[in-house]
């Protein structure tokens, strides 16, 4: 066998390597903003627990089409959002978004379309007032809320 065969294969073989290693160290860098940037963001073990010991939600409502839904706080203010108030799930014909207080304002914790549904366009926050829009059969249906005293609550469109 020459030595032209052996420098290719040698070469070949550094190449897929050196390419292998460039995709790993990639994803390991991407990899942290993918599962950051899932759309209603993902909970650690803490908080699916935190969630699932929560009391059976009440509800009571804020303004037609939207109905809050309030859960017990959490014992410690989430982690990033400290001395925040209370999360509180609302729901409309088009989905449910999960919303808190913390000392930037308002922000989408979670949000889900409806069956049927999808949602047309998010603003997360933290700001003075987020909103999620679902989009579906019947129509669009728009969530708005902002905080009072501390706590989310659902606002009319303008």
């Amino acid at each position: 066998m020459g030595r032209r065969p052996i420098l290719a294969a040698v070469g070949w073989l550094a190449t897929t390597v050196a390419a292998t290693l460039i995709g790993l160290g990639a994803i390991r860098l991407v990899g942290e903003g993918i599962l950051t940037g899932t759309p209603g963001g993902v909970r650690d073990q803490r908080e699916v627990e935190r969630a699932l010991a929560a009391p059976a939600p009440s509800t009571r409502t804020a303004t037609p089409g939207a109905t809050p839904t309030a859960t017990a706080p959490s014992p410690t203010p989430s982690a990033g959002h400290p001395g925040g108030g209370g999360r509180q799930v609302f729901t409309t014909s088009g989905g449910t978004a999960v919303a808190e207080c913390g000392p930037v304002g308002v922000r989408l914790v979670s949000w889900s379309p409806a069956p049927g549904y999808q949602v047309k366009d998010s603003d997360r926050g933290p700001d003075d007032h987020v909103e999620v829009r679902f989009v579906g059969p019947e129509g669009e249906h728009e969530l708005r809320l902002r905080c009072v005293g501390g706590r989310p609550v659902a606002v009319p469109h303008d």
